[in-house]
């Protein structure tokens, strides 16, 4: 199976003092027209670095393309009302023509609790109350009846159809939730090794599920900035078992990035 390459929207940056923001329109169609199989937005109310909001971000660049897959890279699910985010990734699919991957995290303990507590959410029991919205969010999307967890009733309309689900995060609980719930995992920095390690615990953990092993997406740490070694550093990865890789944003600016995948993309 050939290796899927994706990019990271210009939204924001892991580095506080080198954010990284950027003309969405110009990304998303550069990356469509390099033939990149996706683009990437990051996802939070208060983070360490600026950060745009994700679906208005998504909309825009399902908006000015036709063929790339558009992808929450990482959508905090708990950090907002389930019928509210499945609102919004209903729009979403509507809008792009079902080109959404839904990627699901919740959140990394660096940026803090502030964007929680502002937002009126729990990050103490963010896990539970994720595992909570993935359980519900397959029918609230579709349109079907869905009774919350306080009781109130309601079907979303218009209903539509529901993406594939990447659940993100690099420890044991994360990927026993990406096997129970998801379509997919994401991880973060994984080295090839480690890649084929956690697919073998991937699938141990969906035959107890009773379901088929999770896809393995993940932001690749830093290649080598020679096109070639970098192609075989991506080989690695596809020999471990993953079937898409993200390449993380450069300090030189996302037109950088962006031109070094499309070269990488060449060689795929």
């Amino acid at each position: 199976m050939t290796l899927q390459l994706g990019v990271i929207l210009p939204t924001s940056s892991p580095d506080p003092e080198q954010p990284i923001l950027g003309d969405v329109r110009a990304a998303a169609r550069f990356a469509e027209a390099a033939g990149l199989e996706s683009v990437w937005s990051t996802d939070h109310l208060v983070a360490s670095a600026p950060i745009l909001d994700s679906t208005v971000v998504l909309a825009t660049a399902a908006a000015v393309t036709d063929r790339v897959r558009i992808g929450y890279g990482v959508l905090l699910l708990a950090l907002r009302p389930v019928a509210w985010a499945a609102k919004q990734i209903g729009a979403l699919q509507y809008v792009s023509e079902n080109r959404l991957l839904l990627g699901v995290g919740t959140g990394n303990p660096a940026h803090g609790d502030v964007g929680w507590r502002a937002a009126g959410a729990s990050f103490a029991d963010r896990g539970q109350r994720t595992d909570e919205a993935l359980r519900l969010l397959p029918d609230l999307v579709a349109g079907k009846p869905v009774t919350l967890t306080d009781g109130t009733e309601l079907a979303l309309s218009p209903g539509a159809t529901m993406p594939p689900i990447l659940v993100a995060g690099d420890g044991p609980r994360a990927r026993r939730r990406a096997a129970e719930y998801a379509d997919g995992w994401i991880t973060i920095g994984a080295s090839p090794t480690r890649i084929a390690a956690s697919a073998r615990e991937l699938t141990t953990l969906a035959e107890g599920f009773r379901r088929t092993t999770p896809t393995i997406t993940v932001v690749v740490p830093p290649l080598s900035t020679v096109p070639a070694q970098a192609a075989d550093q991506l080989a690695e990865y596809a020999t471990a078992g993953a079937e898409r890789v993200i390449l993380a944003p450069s300090p030189a600016g996302w037109e950088a990035s962006y031109e070094f995948a499309a070269e990488l993309q060449q060689s795929l």
